[in-house]
């Protein structure tokens, strides 16, 4: 049985996070998380679309693998990642364990699988979170298209308003929890997001209603599990996860 850190790196599409398009081959917008991953020894994935075979071979070991994926431009990379995840975990039998994470700024800082809250929690997700609740007015914007196409999303709102802001740049759980999460948050997507015209994405707004509307009672987020976010707590040994 195994363990699995899995990261998406999309190119040669427009990041709305970043307000730019990356650079095809460039190996260090992904270094730091590749070499925080094997410096504990686990085995982490990065799917890409545009890095050359030479970046691959030269940067793959032990620890790290590439694997080349097809783009699809239906859905924003931030979302197409989660079909990339399932459709890899589907073929596989033997894991035991799975985060998944943002890939340019996020790093761990100690092995999640073995720690004590995770090994006792084999029923729980885990993910990180932010330093302020749903309510706020980003959120408002962000989920404007999903709230127009899911019936309940307003109430759900409305019931979570005050909790705090779950984020979908690292998550993860024993295999069967994870897998059920992630195959109904690619139905989410599939199902509601597909057509989103809008300048968000649709991935916090879909994370944040599948845990809190159907897994709340299974949530594990905020320390252990991540730095505070966008605290830039570098030097922080005590989480499993570096978030900005």
């Amino acid at each position: 049985m195994q363990h699995l850190v899995l990261a998406c790196h999309i190119t040669g599409v427009y990041d709305v996070n970043r307000n730019m398009t990356l650079a095809d081959d460039s190996y260090e917008l992904v270094r730091e998380w590749a070499e925080s991953v094997a410096s504990v020894k686990l085995k982490g994935v990065i799917f890409h679309n545009n890095f050359s075979d030479e970046t691959c071979a030269t940067f793959q070991n032990e620890h790290i693998s590439f694997e080349r994926i097809t783009y699809n431009p239906t859905f924003n990379p931030n979302v197409f990642r989660y079909f990339v995840y399932r459709d890899y975990l589907a073929k596989l039998t033997q894991v035991q364990g799975v985060f998944v994470t943002d890939v340019s700024d996020v790093t761990l800082a100690q092995n999640p699988f073995i720690h004590p809250l995770f090994t006792a929690n084999p029923d729980s997700l885990f993910c990180g979170d932010e330093p302020k609740i749903l309510h706020n007015e980003w959120m408002l914007a962000h989920a404007e298209h999903l709230r127009e196409r899911i019936s309940d999303y307003a109430a759900y709102e409305e019931r979570f308003a005050s909790e705090e802001l779950l984020n979908c740049g690292v998550f993860g759980g024993a295999y069967p929890v994870f897998f059920d999460f992630l195959q109904q948050l690619c139905v989410l997507h599939s199902t509601y997001n597909h057509d989103n015209k809008t300048a968000y994405t649709g991935d916090m707004g879909a994370f944040n209603y599948l845990a809190r509307k159907r897994f709340n009672e299974k949530l594990l987020h905020g320390a252990p599990v991540n730095t505070v976010f966008k605290a830039y707590e570098n030097d922080r040994t005590d989480c499993w996860f570096r978030h900005k």
